[in-house]
């Protein structure tokens, strides 16, 4: 899962995670953005990877709750584990990781609509239809 990448993980893409997982790197995101790219060690191996980024989530964690996209490490894997279709996965989680069964409460109604998209492209217009201004 790459902040950077254009196009959001959707259920087209679990085939290759069942055959490859998902990988999300332990690092402080703040920073990589200041960055504008992945630690040298990470590099090679996200070169090799199909790039997705997460579909619109909020944080659950305490220091950034209610924030669109500020997700630690471990609300990433369980959203992304979601919107795979993978609830047991992600449920694991949050029974094991501090903040996680809260973040996916939180993010419930958007991991739904998420999973019910096929496509990127129905990511994109399901994002632009939930934060719509009047959405």
């Amino acid at each position: 899962m790459d902040p950077y990448a254009r196009e959001p993980l959707s259920q087209a893409d679990l085939p290759k995670a069942r055959r490859g997982g998902l990988t999300a790197i332990d690092c402080s995101w703040n920073r990589l953005s200041d960055r504008g790219e992945f630690p040298e060690m990470a590099r090679a191996a996200t070169e090799r990877a199909v790039r997705r980024r997460l579909p619109w989530l909020y944080a659950g964690n305490a220091q950034h709750y209610g924030r669109l996209g500020q997700l630690n490490t471990a609300e990433a894997l369980a959203g992304g584990r979601s919107v795979l279709g993978d609830l047991a996965g992600a449920a694991e989680l949050g029974a094991r990781v501090s903040g996680v069964a809260s973040f996916l409460k939180l993010n419930e109604r958007l991991l739904e609509s998420y999973r019910a998209c096929p496509t990127a492209e129905t990511i994109l217009r399901c994002e632009g239809t939930l934060f719509a201004p009047n959405g």
